[in-house]
């Protein structure tokens, strides 16, 4: 990457912490934040549009064209580092060969509690909806072509956010900046139209919030897929900070 215009590519699943994540290099002076350009390439390529909120919304005011949105990931960036907050099962029937461009971070969560949060909002997910599969063919594919990359753990960023933050910015090499750490309340500019209906925990929030073991019985309906997820969040670990 050129020094000047740094690219980096974060792949998580949802409900996972990428919005934080998002609003943490939102706070650094260097870097400019993309919220999920592929969603709406996403609503046009998968049979799940119904199930998510705004999803007109989205449709009617970003690009639907995934090669589109990838040349414009391409351009050089408003300021040295760009950060594109991406879901991984958004890249439905694209080219992966852009992701040479940039520094690549997978970001996944323990499925189980990753599904309990996620069917609060979509009752039945199904794999593609949640994007380990997809994260796997992401390591997969970075490993065969020797493409750097690195994992992060949302329950170790969110047990040790600073040395977390710190080993990820040596991995981007660029400065660690403290600034990260924490941001005010409320939205940001370059939120999502999708916000209102996902972000409302990071909107309250005003910095990583701890990691707590929720003591609720794991829904029987989600055992199936949580059994799929299981060995594949493992493998993933392998390869974390």
């Amino acid at each position: 990457m050129n020094s000047r215009d740094k690219k980096v590519f974060l792949w998580s699943g949802p409900r996972n912490i990428s919005t934080a994540l998002m609003y943490s290099f939102a706070q650094r002076q260097d870097t400019v934040v993309v919220d999920e350009p592929l969603y709406a390439h996403y609503l046009t390529r998968s049979p799940a549009k119904p199930l998510h909120p705004g999803a007109d919304d989205i449709l009617s005011s970003m690009e639907v064209n995934g090669e589109k949105v990838i040349e414009g990931m391409q351009k050089e960036g408003k300021k040295q580092v760009t950060f594109f907050k991406n879901m991984s099962h958004h890249l439905i029937g694209l080219d992966w060969d852009f992701m040479k461009s940039g520094a690549n971070v997978i970001l996944t969560r323990d499925p189980k509690d990753m599904l309990m949060s996620f069917s609060e909002v979509i009752e039945e997910p199904e794999m593609s909806d949640i994007g380990y599969a997809i994260q796997l063919e992401l390591l997969d594919y970075f490993t065969s072509i020797k493409l750097p990359f690195v994992v992060l753990d949302a329950k170790k960023v969110l047990k040790h956010p600073e040395d977390q933050l710190y080993k990820l910015c040596n991995f981007l090499n660029i400065p660690f900046d403290h600034a990260m750490l924490s941001w005010q309340k409320g939205p940001i500019p370059e939120d999502g139209v999708w916000a209102k209906y996902w972000y409302k925990n990071v909107h309250l929030s005003t910095g990583f919030q701890p990691y707590r073991q929720k003591d609720i019985t794991f829904p029987e309906r989600l055992i199936p897929l949580l059994k799929e997820c299981q060995p594949i969040y493992e493998k993933l670990l392998k390869d974390a900070l």
